[in-house]
């Protein structure tokens, strides 16, 4: 056996151990990708229920968001009429002058009767 059949054994034994390391990476490559899909799997069905109790929770929520806006809608509603009416009452030509004049004049009238019986 000289050196060339030497060299060829050295050869044949690198591509043996290269051969060997490239398995051995594929084969770690397959199970690291087994592992990703049944966790990426385990992930997805723990996830769907999740989603659904978020939204029937949301959901019920929102209910009682939608009274409090009504009746929020409605405080805001009577509130704007009562504005209404105490402005209209208290104008310069609203019912409380009126009200007021007729008052003042049914109490002058009634002072001027006392002075007219007392005389």
């Amino acid at each position: 056996m000289g050196p060339g059949g030497i060299a060829t054994i050295i050869a044949a034994c690198g591509l043996f151990i290269i051969a060997v390391a490239i398995s051995y990476v594929v084969v770690r490559v397959g199970r690291f990708i087994d592992e990703a899909k049944l966790s990426l799997k385990s992930l997805t069905d723990e996830t769907a229920p999740l989603i659904e109790e978020v939204h029937t929770t949301v959901t019920l929520v929102n209910g009682p968001l939608q009274s409090i806006n009504r009746i929020t809608k409605n405080a805001e509603d009577l509130s704007d009429k009562v504005n209404e009416a105490t402005s209209t009452f208290l104008n310069k030509k609203g019912s409380a002058v009126k009200i007021a004049g007729a008052l003042l004049s049914a109490a002058s009238m009634s002072k001027a009767r006392s002075k007219k019986k007392a005389e």
